[in-house]
């Protein structure tokens, strides 16, 4: 029957399907927790792939995160970066790409500080890890080497024209030139589908006939983020070896395609390794009891019921509709969680856009305690079942920041610790019932 509920039983449900939620899944992977993962697109699609932990801090350009962290910790105690070890940020970064590298979507591993990294618009940012078809692009910055930035007759929303004047007086040697695309030389143009042609070997054969057409002498070229979807590492190799240079990708205006190679590469790669993920749905419902938490959903098959013994929530914020703004106020959306908000909705934005201060309405968020269980307005904790990580937390404003991956991966990692310390005290209370299996 059409009605009839499906059942899914397991240890942990994440709910999200951002960086936060897919990191959590990761997580918990690695520690073998089973598995559910329920959530509407996110906004990974909206990702430049860069993984930032902390690029600036009051509105100065930050070089050392590691150092730009333990003074965080000192000035603002409750940003949700704050509450994190170092060291446990170290291993979360240091999985959540192993993890990505191990699946074939290579990235550059954390290291002591900051790569200096190309916006869409030829502007710098700082960032922790880029992925490895966009590596050669900082490399050759650093060394002033002889670059083409090489843009498409057709693709909007990037120009290298624009990126090297934007980038004349730091990057001398660098130049641009405009060329057709194989098979789509008239009329508009999309990152997306001239990624996928790239993993068809014939469009890769021309596409390095052209480059080498324009290159001149540069022994470096970069393109927009175009280097196939599935196996960007593999079509970059190719490509550098057709062309015998190096060459490397610049993120594009979302919706991008790195993040949305994140986006595939989860839901590929997650079901196979034993989750089990219900995506581009919204949860309606989270209840619990005595036994566990229920999810409700449907999707165009009928009902999902998806019982846990532990939650993580990881909605985001707006965008991905974890928070909802309304004239009265900013409400959370699946359980009414208390958030922390500016006392009236005429305080959310500053007099001025580039205010540096930021907008209050972008620390919005939930409370959590110190084992990240979200807490209720008498300060209590909502359920001992319920974690929450990412974006949603409240006392932090990661567009300014720079560290919106940061904040994702680091809460992750801290929500999945604790939430595996709860199961294993289930479990040592009721040793003679095995842990759930997903189904």
């Amino acid at each position: 029957m059409k009605d009839t509920p499906r059942h899914f039983t397991t240890q942990l449900a994440v709910i999200g399907s951002g960086i936060a939620g897919f990191a959590a899944s990761i997580f918990a992977l690695n520690r073998k927790i089973a598995i559910a993962q329920v959530g509407n697109s996110g906004a990974l699609a909206y990702t430049t792939g860069y993984l930032d932990l902390i690029g600036k801090r009051n509105d100065a350009v930050v070089s050392d995160p590691w150092q730009a962290l333990a003074k965080l910790r000192e000035s603002e105690p409750k940003h949700p970066l704050s509450r994190v070890d170092a060291g446990d940020i170290r291993q979360a970064f240091a999985e959540f790409t192993d993890f990505l590298g191990a699946c074939g979507l290579a990235y550059s591993a954390p290291g002591a500080g900051n790569i200096t990294a190309l916006t869409p618009v030829g502007t710098l940012k700082q960032t922790l890890c880029v992925p490895a078809t966009m590596a050669a692009g900082p490399r050759a910055l650093t060394a002033n080497s002889p670059c083409v930035i090489v843009d498409f007759k057709g693709l909007k929303g990037f120009s290298g024209v624009e990126l090297a004047a934007n980038l004349r007086e730091r990057w001398p040697q660098l130049t641009t030139q405009r060329i057709g695309f194989p098979g789509m030389e008239r009329g508009e143009i999309y990152p997306e589908v001239m990624a996928r042609a790239l993993e068809v070997a014939t469009t890769r054969e021309q596409l390095a006939e052209a480059l080498n057409a324009v290159a001149g002498t540069a022994t470096v070229i970069g393109v927009p983020a175009i280097l196939g979807m599935h196996r960007p590492d593999q079509v970059r190799a190719e490509l550098e070896r057709l062309t015998g240079r190096e060459i490397f990708e610049i993120p594009t205006m979302p919706p991008s395609v790195p993040g949305i190679r994140l986006r595939e590469l989860f839901q590929q790669v997650l079901p196979q390794k034993g989750v089990s993920l219900i995506p581009q749905q919204k949860v309606t419902s989270l209840s619990f009891d005595g036994e566990g938490a229920t999810l409700a959903l449907s999707d165009a098959f009928g009902p999902i019921r998806v019982h846990a013994q532990a939650v993580i929530l990881a909605t985001g914020r707006f965008l991905s509709g974890g928070l909802d703004a309304h004239p009265a106020g900013i409400r959370e959306h699946l359980l009414d969680l208390p958030v922390t908000q500016a006392a009236d909705r005429a305080d959310w934005y500053r007099a001025r856009y580039t205010d540096p201060r930021g907008h209050p309405i972008n620390s919005a968020g939930i409370e959590v305690d110190d084992s990240f269980r979200p807490l209720t307005r008498e300060g209590r904790r909502y359920h001992e079942r319920l974690f929450s990580a990412g974006v949603i937390l409240a006392h932090q404003d990661w567009i300014r920041g720079r560290s919106g991956a940061g904040i994702a991966i680091a809460t992750a990692f801290r929500a999945v610790t604790e939430a595996e310390r709860f199961l294993a005290g289930r479990q040592a209370m009721f040793p003679g019932a095995p842990p759930a299996q997903c189904h």
